[in-house]
């Protein structure tokens, strides 16, 4: 099994500058649940240097009490060196740890030419590509009853319709790698009445634009308490021939690898025999290998 996404610090936590050391421990807690490689994908709006080109995004949207809010958040949370987090990533590669080097980068709508100019001065391996917000409304801040208010307000076919539309763009652009979380909308529980019509567009998206599709175990921390896809999506993927990686999107030591011999069993159940992997944004398939 691979866990293709790790984050270094926790939500709302400042950063903390990352040591081979700390990456050693991330492989080791890894290697502990039968895991051979892990991604090391922090937030992209982490970084300052996304900050920079990226930081007035959200200011396209009408003034709010919610855009007041992604602001903050973004200034707050927009500290940590893109820099240093490589090279620190690249010291732990060549003290032969199992970790690529990637980042989750969230799609910003018109701006992904942007993002795609900056990245590409980096040498990462892996890119995984996310929808956390429908334009000013961080939707998966599942603690923030206010943020949560806004289900009313929207709707759950609106949400889920905004949230699939963005997706289907985010893969068009070809830009990312993997698709994260690919229902993350789901995150609070709130599902339409027909979620399978959502599905389709998004194995179809993934199909598409020949992108992996991410298998999380995050889910089952969530008040949805389920994996990320759905068994249906999970099988949609399987039939269309949609690659997949595994992940926990740990944001500490001791959710790396999280479930992951559930995993493995949830993705073979659906057909699947061998798993993504990245280097230099080329892709290469492992066999998943069963336990002894």
């Amino acid at each position: 099994m691979i866990d293709y996404h790790l984050h270094l610090w926790p939500h709302g936590q400042a950063d903390v500058a990352p040591t081979v050391e700390y990456l050693a421990g991330y492989a080791e807690a890894a290697a502990a649940e039968g895991v051979v490689e892990i991604a090391v994908t922090e937030h992209f709006y982490r970084f300052g240097q996304a900050g920079k080109v990226l930081g007035s995004f959200f200011q396209r949207y009408p003034d709010s009490p919610m855009r007041t809010l992604m602001q903050n958040y973004w200034q707050d949370n927009s500290t940590a060196d893109l820099d240093l987090y490589v090279e620190v990533a690249l010291a732990a590669k060549a003290a032969r740890l199992p970790i690529v080097i990637g980042l989750e980068v969230d799609y910003y709508e018109g701006e992904m030419d942007v993002v795609a100019d900056l990245l590409g001065g980096y040498p990462f391996d892996v890119l995984l590509g996310s929808i956390h917000w429908i334009q000013d409304w961080p939707f998966d801040h599942v603690g923030d009853a206010f943020v949560q208010s806004r289900w009313d307000e929207i709707g759950i076919a609106g949400a889920w319709e905004a949230y699939t539309r963005a997706l289907e763009e985010l893969a068009a652009t070809r830009s990312v790698d993997v698709l994260a979380h690919p229902d993350l909308i789901k995150v609070a529980g709130h599902l339409p009445a027909v979620p399978e019509e959502f599905y389709d567009r998004i194995a179809e998206a993934a199909r598409d634009s020949a992108i992996v599709a991410e298998v999380s175990s995050a889910g089952w921390r969530k008040p949805v308490g389920e994996a990320y896809p759905a068994p249906y999506l999970l099988d949609k993927f399987a039939r269309y021939g949609v690659d997949i990686t595994t992940a926990s999107d740990a944001h500490s030591l001791g959710d790396v690898s999280f479930k992951s011999s559930e995993l493995r069993s949830y993705v073979t159940a659906a057909g699947y025999r061998s798993l993504a992997t990245f280097s230099e944004r080329k892709k290469k398939m492992i066999p998943i290998v069963q336990p002894l």
